[in-house]
Protein backbone atom coordinates (compact mmCIF):
# COMPACT_ATOMS: atom_id res chain seq x y z
CA UNK A 1 0.00 0.00 0.00
CA UNK A 2 3.03 2.33 0.15
CA UNK A 3 3.48 2.49 -3.48
CA UNK A 4 0.21 3.62 -3.78
CA UNK A 5 0.06 6.57 -1.12
CA UNK A 6 3.66 8.24 -2.43
CA UNK A 7 1.88 8.26 -5.87
CA UNK A 8 -1.21 9.79 -4.82
CA UNK A 9 0.93 12.20 -2.73
CA UNK A 10 3.40 12.99 -5.12
CA UNK A 11 0.54 13.56 -7.67
CA UNK A 12 -1.26 16.00 -5.42
CA UNK A 13 1.85 17.50 -4.34
CA UNK A 14 3.28 18.56 -8.22
CA UNK A 15 -0.27 19.46 -9.51
CA UNK A 16 -0.94 21.86 -6.95
CA UNK A 17 3.45 23.27 -7.47
CA UNK A 18 2.48 23.48 -11.39
CA UNK A 19 -0.81 25.26 -10.81
CA UNK A 20 0.45 27.84 -8.11
CA UNK A 21 3.20 28.70 -10.52
CA UNK A 22 1.62 29.10 -12.94
CA UNK A 23 1.34 27.63 -17.09
CA UNK A 24 3.27 28.19 -19.86
CA UNK A 25 2.52 27.10 -23.04
CA UNK A 26 5.64 24.19 -24.78
CA UNK A 27 6.41 27.08 -26.68
CA UNK A 28 7.27 29.27 -23.94
CA UNK A 29 9.64 26.80 -22.05
CA UNK A 30 13.10 28.09 -21.31
CA UNK A 31 16.19 26.65 -20.83
CA UNK A 32 16.09 26.35 -17.07
CA UNK A 33 12.26 25.59 -17.56
CA UNK A 34 13.40 22.54 -19.27
CA UNK A 35 16.36 21.48 -17.00
CA UNK A 36 13.75 22.04 -13.98
CA UNK A 37 11.48 19.77 -15.53
CA UNK A 38 13.97 17.09 -15.70
CA UNK A 39 15.05 17.39 -12.01
CA UNK A 40 11.87 17.49 -11.04
CA UNK A 41 11.11 14.40 -12.86
CA UNK A 42 14.19 12.07 -11.55
CA UNK A 43 13.41 13.66 -7.33
CA UNK A 44 9.69 12.44 -8.45
CA UNK A 45 10.84 8.95 -9.41
CA UNK A 46 13.21 8.59 -6.82
CA UNK A 47 10.30 9.56 -4.15
CA UNK A 48 7.95 7.24 -6.17
CA UNK A 49 10.13 4.02 -6.28
CA UNK A 50 12.19 4.33 -2.66
CA UNK A 51 14.21 1.66 -2.50
CA UNK A 52 11.60 -0.80 -4.30
CA UNK A 53 12.33 -1.23 -7.95
CA UNK A 54 10.48 -4.16 -8.74
CA UNK A 55 7.79 -4.35 -11.59
CA UNK A 56 4.64 -4.59 -9.35
CA UNK A 57 5.71 -1.32 -7.66
CA UNK A 58 6.10 0.52 -10.87
CA UNK A 59 3.09 -0.81 -11.85
CA UNK A 60 0.95 0.01 -8.69
CA UNK A 61 2.43 3.49 -9.07
CA UNK A 62 1.45 3.87 -12.51
CA UNK A 63 -1.70 2.61 -12.01
CA UNK A 64 -2.19 4.99 -8.95
CA UNK A 65 -0.68 8.16 -11.25
CA UNK A 66 -3.08 7.00 -14.46
CA UNK A 67 -5.97 6.35 -12.13
CA UNK A 68 -6.11 9.83 -10.31
CA UNK A 69 -5.84 11.61 -13.84
CA UNK A 70 -8.58 9.99 -15.02
CA UNK A 71 -10.56 10.29 -11.82
CA UNK A 72 -9.51 14.25 -11.80
CA UNK A 73 -10.50 14.54 -15.75
CA UNK A 74 -14.29 13.09 -14.92
CA UNK A 75 -14.23 15.50 -11.81
CA UNK A 76 -13.54 18.20 -14.25
CA UNK A 77 -16.33 17.37 -16.86
CA UNK A 78 -18.68 17.24 -13.91
CA UNK A 79 -17.85 20.28 -11.73
CA UNK A 80 -16.99 23.26 -13.57
CA UNK A 81 -15.45 24.47 -10.70
CA UNK A 82 -12.83 22.28 -10.33
CA UNK A 83 -11.95 22.56 -13.67
CA UNK A 84 -11.32 26.33 -13.25
CA UNK A 85 -9.24 25.58 -10.01
CA UNK A 86 -7.06 22.97 -11.89
CA UNK A 87 -6.87 24.48 -15.05
CA UNK A 88 -7.50 28.59 -14.50
CA UNK A 89 -9.31 30.72 -16.54
CA UNK A 90 -8.37 32.84 -20.01
CA UNK A 91 -6.63 35.85 -18.45
CA UNK A 92 -6.88 38.90 -20.41
CA UNK A 93 -2.82 40.77 -20.71
CA UNK A 94 -3.54 43.41 -23.24
CA UNK A 95 -6.85 46.01 -23.38
CA UNK A 96 -7.03 48.15 -26.43
CA UNK A 97 -3.25 48.35 -26.53
CA UNK A 98 -2.76 48.98 -22.85
CA UNK A 99 -0.62 46.50 -20.52
CA UNK A 100 -2.87 45.14 -17.62
CA UNK A 101 0.78 44.70 -15.05
CA UNK A 102 -0.83 42.83 -12.51
CA UNK A 103 -2.07 40.46 -15.11
CA UNK A 104 1.01 40.17 -16.56
CA UNK A 105 2.68 39.47 -13.47
CA UNK A 106 0.23 36.94 -12.65
CA UNK A 107 0.81 34.85 -15.93
CA UNK A 108 4.67 35.39 -15.55
CA UNK A 109 5.06 37.01 -19.25
CA UNK A 110 6.12 40.02 -19.63
CA UNK A 111 5.50 42.88 -23.28
CA UNK A 112 8.31 40.53 -25.46
CA UNK A 113 6.24 37.85 -24.82
CA UNK A 114 2.80 39.59 -26.16
CA UNK A 115 4.73 40.96 -29.24
CA UNK A 116 6.14 38.29 -29.87
CA UNK A 117 2.76 36.19 -30.25
CA UNK A 118 1.39 39.57 -32.37
CA UNK A 119 4.24 39.38 -34.43
CA UNK A 120 3.73 35.57 -35.09
CA UNK A 121 0.48 35.37 -35.77
CA UNK A 122 -0.99 38.29 -36.98
CA UNK A 123 2.59 40.40 -38.05
CA UNK A 124 1.34 43.21 -35.67
CA UNK A 125 4.60 45.18 -34.54
CA UNK A 126 3.43 47.19 -31.88
CA UNK A 127 1.26 47.01 -28.62
CA UNK A 128 -1.45 49.87 -29.71
CA UNK A 129 -2.22 47.04 -32.70
CA UNK A 130 -3.76 45.23 -29.84
CA UNK A 131 -7.12 45.37 -28.82
CA UNK A 132 -6.64 42.14 -26.55
CA UNK A 133 -3.85 39.79 -25.84
CA UNK A 134 -5.06 36.54 -23.92
CA UNK A 135 -3.46 34.36 -21.73
CA UNK A 136 -5.05 30.73 -22.63
CA UNK A 137 -5.73 27.98 -19.82
CA UNK A 138 -2.94 26.18 -21.92
CA UNK A 139 -0.10 28.54 -21.29
CA UNK A 140 -0.42 30.15 -25.01
CA UNK A 141 -1.14 33.86 -25.98
CA UNK A 142 -3.93 34.83 -28.36
CA UNK A 143 -3.58 38.06 -30.26
CA UNK A 144 -7.13 40.07 -30.94
CA UNK A 145 -5.93 42.96 -33.44
CA UNK A 146 -7.48 45.98 -32.70
CA UNK A 147 -9.22 47.48 -36.20
CA UNK A 148 -7.13 49.07 -38.29
CA UNK A 149 -8.50 52.32 -40.14
CA UNK A 150 -9.61 52.44 -43.81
Amino acid sequence: MDPFFRALIIYLFLLTIFRVFGNRSLAQTTTFDLLLLLVVGETTQQALLGQDYSVTNALVIISVLVGLDMGLAKLKDRFPKIEKLLEGAPLILVADGKVLPERMAKANVDENDVLAAARIHHGLERLEEVKYAVQERDGTISIIPAKRPG
